[in-house]
């Protein structure tokens, strides 16, 4: 059964076509990308997505309130100086309807449409050691025969959705933010729950506070938070973000995260006067360089680490007062250090709680255990009644998208299997076991969680083209990681996440948010400069981490 979502009818879906030499699933930010990338070197290659339109993750995240915390004008294809300035952004951060119709820019200025299948989604594939082929099914009866099998499947697309017990008895509308419907909810004057406090809890709850009669907040991990400013673009704003195409094309790569900004300053280097001094400066910037590019030791050292969180508790008690409000939904001493977890961008998310029709329930140490019909139960037997609960309870990330397909490789190894084994992969790219099968957003790669995400979804599927173009050249049909070549990739990834605090903290960057998932930190920590350098040497190398071969049989045969 198709999604609520989907509006486009089956009858006037596009046909998946029966062998290709590429086929990408997804439509995002990578899978667009890819696709042109593909078609424009000649290979037939065809885009499928369970969405009813292009977007991906600004698809299906159409909350209240859901919007950008990268600047617009770094979170785009820097591949082309006038597809970039073709397309002009009202603000510094804007929301999921300006996102989305920016991809449909792309997307319609690329003729795109034609090579994708909307409502399709990929539920087989395996792989055939045979002829080096893959093929695939979807939910819609195709069988593809393809060489290459592309993954552009999101980080953070696999909602945990059936996160309590009693979900379906729940009277009602139970929605995760997700999945959040396309025509949205009807939430005036109703009684709401929101379950999470992530970043998209936090735009969820500062958004529909005003409108709902009353907004019960199940708070279980405080985070820290950085307020956002968010001025609104003119003309001015558009001549100098777009005056700055060869600048940000040839900086935004090469950073450590993948922004415009980079970490400038050295701790040990600078007086405390001097630390507090960048610390207000930054702070007041109103975005994520904080985080991003304030003092790279808090990511190592305990003690900065200390320091620069309490200066961000100290920030965030003098806007709340309330002692009460304060010990629920500010982090303490020993809990994390920040930047740890993500680190949401709010605008009077604090001050929401000040509202007399906003509450916030603490479940840290009474949580939540079930759902039932007239609302949300806790340990403690208490029952809080509401008539509609947002569930912004996080994701399967990294991993989570493609191994919810069935995905077989050589010798019947099962994708989804490895994975609950341990996770692992080469580069973030490949996965033992699984020849010409690529991913993006994956784990062990940038992507997977610590990037701008154009910024690295662009260079891998950049990588993949460059790669599967080199096999061409080189008359390969079939790559693969060796398995030395993935043990070297992880132990690399291991020495290095392992070095950071956030290697020592529970959260979905180390995949702690899914009850029986390995724990590993999934996003490469060495940074987005270095991973691309590393990447591009490997290439040059010839491919010493995989092996390349021909298929000996016609594949026609």
């Amino acid at each position: 059964m198709l999604d609520a979502h989907q509006t486009a009818a089956s009858a006037d879906r596009k046909a998946v076509p029966a062998r290709l030499d590429a086929l990408v699933i997804g439509a995002g930010v990578a899978g667009l990308y890819q696709l042109h990338q593909l078609r424009e070197m000649g290979l037939k290659t065809h885009a499928c997505d369970t969405a009813s339109d292009v977007g991906g993750t600004w698809y299906w995240n159409r909350y209240p309130g859901a919007k950008f915390d990268s600047e617009a004008y770094i979170y785009q294809y820097l591949f082309d100086e006038q597809l970039y300035k073709g397309w002009t952004w009202s603000e510094r951060f804007p929301g999921q309807p300006e996102i989305e119709r920016w991809l449909h820019y792309i997307a319609d200025t690329l003729d795109l449409r034609r090579d994708i299948s909307f409502s399709t989604k990929v539920v087989k594939a395996v792989f055939n050691d045979a002829t080096g082929r893959w093929t695939v099914e979807t939910d819609q009866g195709d069988v593809i025969d393809t060489q290459f099998l592309i993954g552009c499947t999101g980080m953070l697309s696999a909602p945990l959705e059936d996160r309590f017990p009693g979900q379906s008895s729940f009277r009602g509308e139970i929605v995760h933010t997700g999945r959040y419907p396309k025509g949205g909810l009807s939430l005036d004057g109703k009684r709401v729950a929101v379950i999470g406090t992530g970043a998209t809890g936090i735009q969820v709850i500062q958004t529909i506070a005003p409108d709902v009669a009353h907004l019960t907040v199940f708070v279980r991990t405080p985070q820290y938070v950085l307020p956002m400013k968010n001025p609104k673009y003119g003309p001015d704003e558009a001549r100098w973000y777009k005056g700055r195409f060869d600048e940000l094309k040839a900086n935004i790569p090469h950073t450590f995260t993948g922004f415009e900004y980079d970490f400038e300053n050295t701790w040990a280097e600078l007086t405390p006067e001097q630390r507090r001094s960048v610390l207000e400066e930054i702070h007041a910037d109103g975005s994520l360089k904080l985080w991003l590019a304030s003092f790279a030791e808090m990511f190592f050292d305990e003690d900065v680490s200390e320091e620069i969180s309490e200066f961000v508790r100290e920030k965030m008690r003098a806007r709340l007062k309330d002692p009460y409000l304060i010990d629920i939904l500010v982090p303490k001493t020993g809990d994390y250090g920040f930047g740890t977890h993500r680190v949401p961008l709010e605008t009077g998310y604090l001050e929401t709680y000040l509202r007399d029709n906003v509450e916030a329930v603490s479940v840290r140490d009474n949580p939540i255990t079930e759902i039932v019909p007239e609302g949300v139960k806790l340990r403690d037997g208490t029952v809080y009644a509401v008539d509609t609960i947002i569930m912004a309870v996080g994701f399967d990330a990294g991993s989570g998208a493609l191994a919810r397909i069935d995905i077989t490789g050589r010798e019947g190894m099962k994708l989804a299997e490895e994975w609950r084994k341990d996770i692992r992969t080469t580069l973030g790219l490949m996965k033992f076991g699984f020849p010409n099968l690529f991913m993006t957003g994956a784990p062990l790669a940038p992507s997977a969680a610590l990037c701008n995400m154009t910024t690295c979804l662009q260079q891998q599927t950049e990588w993949i083209a460059r790669c599967i173009q080199d096999m061409r050249d080189s008359g390969k049909d079939v790559i693969e990681p060796t398995e030395a070549g993935e043990d070297e990739w992880v132990r690399h990834h291991d020495e290095t996440a392992n070095a950071t605090l956030i290697a020592k903290t529970e959260s979905w960057y180390t995949g702690s948010n899914v009850p029986g998932k390995p724990r590993r930190v999934l996003s490469y920590t060495g940074g987005v400069g270095t991973y691309r350098k590393k990447c591009d040497e490997i290439a040059a190398d010839g491919y010493p981490l995989f092996a390349m071969s021909k298929v000996a049989a016609p594949q026609d045969a």
